[in-house]
């Protein structure tokens, strides 16, 4: 296993970044999730789209600096690192990071993986707990929650949340509501969840549940998954994405030019 207290990261569009491996990503989870204490890690995934709405949002830059790991999710993130002379070693995409921590649970038989699964929308995290069940007998759904729209706003409603994932005494919470929404809000409750590590992970649970199709493994190898997910869901991600396709390259030029 690696050594946990080693933190190799990079300065990248003005945040830091770890230098891991999706394998040294999952070595690490997996040993706060061994640990017997309780440390309240969360994690999250950059891609092109955060990047961007790091430029400009602050408490979200604020929730990214709380974070235990800082992990490149996508590409272009990945691509610029290295044209940069900075390079970031691999991909490491929430919605591949989370089957992988389960994978390593599967063989790690000292004890099983307990999970909340919070976020999606009703129904579908009871469709990804069956479907987890069914592959990863290691892996123990022990809660699940579809939070009201807006929850993020209400005190009364997130502190609901923070006793449900207290009391089903999880190990891990796969938190999909969607960036910055997930990030801001394990910023400000991480502390009360009582559980060791929340995964920041977007769609995964839709993933899990089979209820939105990953991109073929040969289209995730050549970075193009995002191609697949706009013509898979064109009303949801084709402004983001067209926003995103005229702001990255701006501050791409504008880390080359610091650098140069």
């Amino acid at each position: 296993m690696i050594n946990t207290n080693t933190n190799k990261r990079i300065k990248l569009f003005n945040i830091d970044i770890d230098q891991l491996t999706m394998k040294e990503t999952v070595e690490r989870i997996g040993q706060w999730l061994l640990s017997d204490e309780i440390h309240n890690h969360y994690v999250v995934t950059p891609n092109v789209d955060h990047i961007v709405n790091l430029h400009s949002n602050v408490q979200f830059k604020q929730a990214y600096s709380g974070a235990s790991l800082v992990v490149a999710d996508g590409w272009p993130v990945v691509l610029t690192s290295k044209l940069l002379g900075r390079p970031l070693p691999e991909v490491v995409s929430g919605s591949d990071l989370v089957p992988a921590l389960f994978d390593y649970f599967q063989h790690e038989k000292s004890r099983p993986l307990r999970v909340f699964l919070l976020g999606a929308m009703p129904g579908v995290a009871e469709k990804a707990a069956s479907n987890i069940h069914d592959n990863w007998s290691q892996v123990q759904v022990v809660g699940l929650f579809s939070p009201d729209f807006g929850f993020e706003k209400s005190e009364q409603a997130s502190l609901h949340i923070c006793q449900l994932v207290s009391e089903a005494k999880a190990d891990v919470v796969i938190f999909g509501v969607g960036a910055p929404k997930q990030e801001l809000w394990s910023k400000q409750y991480a502390k009360q969840l009582n559980t060791k590590v929340i995964l920041c992970v977007g769609a995964t649970i839709d993933f899990l549940a089979g209820e939105k199709a990953r991109a073929p493994m040969w289209v995730r190898k050549i970075g193009m998954e995002w191609l697949h997910r706009l013509m898979t869901e064109p009303k949801r991600l084709a402004k983001r994405y067209f926003v995103d396709a005229f702001i990255f390259p701006v501050l791409v030029f504008r880390e080359w030019k610091e650098k140069f």
